[in-house]
This record gives C-alpha cells, structure tokens and sequence, in this order.
C-alpha cells in the first residue's frame, strides 16, 4: 500500500495507496473534527486549496449526530460530500482531554460526555465499532495519551496497556472488515507508539506494535505540554525502530517549523488544529512568517495577505477588506482567512515533496525553517 520513492537524508517522498484514492507524502491532513472544516468551509473548497485527507474526530462524532446515523446515511465521504480518503482519530486524545471526568480501567474508559454529562464508556472495541460506522479511510487505535510529565511507572503501565488495547482493536478492526454490512471492508488500522518523554519506553512500545504489521505507525503523546526540542528528541529516538515501508504519522503537529523538522526526521503525515483555528482570530501563515491582519497598520493596505500565494482569498481580497470583516464581526473574514491558511499548509507540503524530489530538502529546510518562525 505504502511505495517509498525516494529519501533525501532522512526526509521521505512516497505515496500510500488506499481505498478512496491516492495519498502524495508528505502530507498534511485537513481537520475537520466534526466532518465540517471550522470556519464555513465546504468540501468543494478542500479540493479548490488541494487537500489530499480530511481527518474526523471519533468522539465528537459519535455524540453528533451519532456514528450510528452516519451509517445509516452511507458512511462519512457520502455524509459529508467528501471522495477523498478520510482519517478519523480514536477519541483517546479527546478521553485524555477530560482527565477530571474520567476513569480509566483494563476494559476501557469510563467518562462524561463535555456536552450533556451523560456517562459514557469507551473501549478497542467500541471505538472500532464507531470508527467502522463511520467508514473512514483510516481509523486509529484506541490508546491513552499520558499527560507530559508523567511518572515513569504510570507511563510504562500505560504503555504495556495500550499495546493490549492495540491487539484488541485490531481483532476487532478485522472481525468488523469480514462483515457483510460494513460500509467499508478495507478499513485501515494505525497503531500508536506511546512512552511520555521516556527513551526505553518508546522504544520498547514501537517495537512490540511493529511486530503486529498494521498498515501505518503513528507517533502519538507528543506536542501536550513537552519542548519542541524534546519532541524532536523522541521522533530521532522512535524512527529507527518503524517500520521503513509504512507510513508514519505525527499527531497533532503542528507549526511550518515543526513540520520541517519532522520530515527532516522521516515523518509523512501530519495533522494539526492550529491551522483553521488560528486564521478564525486573523493569525495567517504566509512565506515570509506569521503575521495578524487585525493590527492597525493594515486598515489602508491594499496587498493581498501574501503576494506569493494563489490562495483563492489573495487572488481577490486585501488585508484592509479582511481586517474591516474581522471588525464588522463578518463571518466571511473567517472563512477567507481559514482558506489562506489550509492553502499555505498544502502547498507547503506540495513543495517539501518537490525538493524530495530533486534531492534539496535540506536546502529548503534551511532557508524556510526560521523564516516561517518570524512573527511580522
């Protein structure tokens, strides 16, 4: 499924074959937590600013509408008009998220819901079943995410239980696939390496979820609380031990210079929410770094967000239009600003697989890492 063209250094250029079509890495996967990109954008603007994969959340979803109506409505591409592959995460980050209403055992989690209160339980399996009605492209496995730091003890229990977890989505995941009615037959299982900031832990962990020969590797736990530089510390520990034929994926990382330094350090996917969520308050990524369009100094300019960017938003409008929609509390100013920036990641990730391509990786590394960093 997963065809390794090329590496310059340790960066990778490959694509991943799957069941809703073909995926270009290194890739960026657009986050659309409850099947909708936050902002008022559709579909049909994903394909216009070169999406390749949406990404869902599992436990929002199956509190609304419910996985079971998104069945029931032809699965998550028919549900949201969407043909392209579709990455749904597990609900372990967001079971992780609400430490204080949770409660976690061998069996699974016990929580409530952040909506309604109602008491909610939350295993491999029910989070295979859920992912299985919604038909994505890609479920993950159920695991814990441990808060950073946590003690040693916690972490290497946690770790010897997600493994365990591991083994029963994946009994599931393929009892669920033989089944007649299931929407998508060819579901495909990541696993999660976990392991805090512990070097054996991680380690270890990866090892043993190798052994089970899953489709793709996920490097989760990260970016909760660590230093970037001990993010980057445990990608280089991790790397060596997965699987070199398969895909791996960084959850929930991050900025352009994160993302630099990880397909430095071997990463393919990537996914995160600051993206949509940062252009919704006027903060834009753009060639030349970061800048806020709300400032004052751009209430007369009449440039385009970035010069450099055939976005669909900087082929039509300025920044003076975009600040005065912010300001008149327009909900077009959102909309224009979460499309620049979901179009900068994409395109970011078209040109890191370019210079794969022609072997200069590391040259375009070292002349946007820092740049993309400045605050204008």
């Amino acid at each position: 499924m997963f065809k390794l063209h090329k590496k310059n250094g340790r960066a990778r250029r490959g694509e991943f074959n799957t069941p809703h079509g073909v995926i270009q890495t290194p890739v960026f996967m657009n986050v659309g937590t409850l099947a909708a990109i936050k902002g008022a954008v559709s579909t049909m603007d994903l394909k216009e600013v070169g999406c390749q994969v949406e990404l869902s959340n599992t436990y929002h979803l199956h509190l609304r509408p419910g996985d079971k109506v998104v069945r029931q409505l032809g699965g998550l591409q028919k549900f949201m008009h969407w043909d392209g592959p579709i990455l749904t995460d597990s609900g372990g980050f967001q079971v992780f998220s609400l430490a204080a209403l949770r409660k976690i055992k061998e069996e699974g989690v016990y929580f409530s819901s952040h909506i309604d209160g109602r008491k909610i339980f939350m295993g491999p399996e029910e989070s295979m079943q859920i992912q299985s009605n919604l038909a994505s492209t890609i479920a993950m496995a159920f695991d814990e995410c441990v808060e950073n730091p946590s003690t040693y003890e916690y972490t290497k229990a946690s770790c010897e239980r997600t493994v365990r977890w591991l083994i029963r989505c994946k009994n599931e995941l393929d009892r669920l696939n033989a089944l007649s009615g299931t929407i998508n037959q060819q579901q495909m299982l990541f696993g999660i390496n976990q392991g805090g900031i512990y070097e054996d832990l991680r380690i270890e962990n990866m090892k043993q979820i190798a052994e089970l020969d899953l489709p793709g590797y996920a490097i989760g736990g990260l970016a909760v609380g660590e230093s970037h530089e001990e993010m980057y510390r445990i990608i280089d520990v991790v790397e060596p031990h997965m699987p070199p034929g398969k895909p791996r994926y960084l959850m929930g990382v991050g900025t352009p210079s994160n993302i630099l330094e990880a397909v430095s350090r071997g990463i393919d996917f990537f996914d995160c929410v600051i993206v949509s969520r940062n252009a919704r308050h006027g903060h834009l990524f753009t060639q030349h770094g970061t800048m806020n369009v709300l400032n004052a100094k751009y209430e007369l300019d009449d440039r385009p967000i970035d010069p450099e960017c055939g976005c669909p938003t900087c082929r039509h409008y300025s920044r003076a239009y975009i600040r005065h929609l912010f300001k008149a509390k327009e909900m077009l100013g959102m909309r224009l600003c979460v499309l620049h920036n979901l179009y900068f990641y994409n395109k970011l990730m078209e040109n890191i697989r370019n210079a794969i391509d022609h072997d200069a990786f590391e040259e375009y590394k070292r002349e946007n890492v820092e740049k993309f960093a400045i605050r204008i």
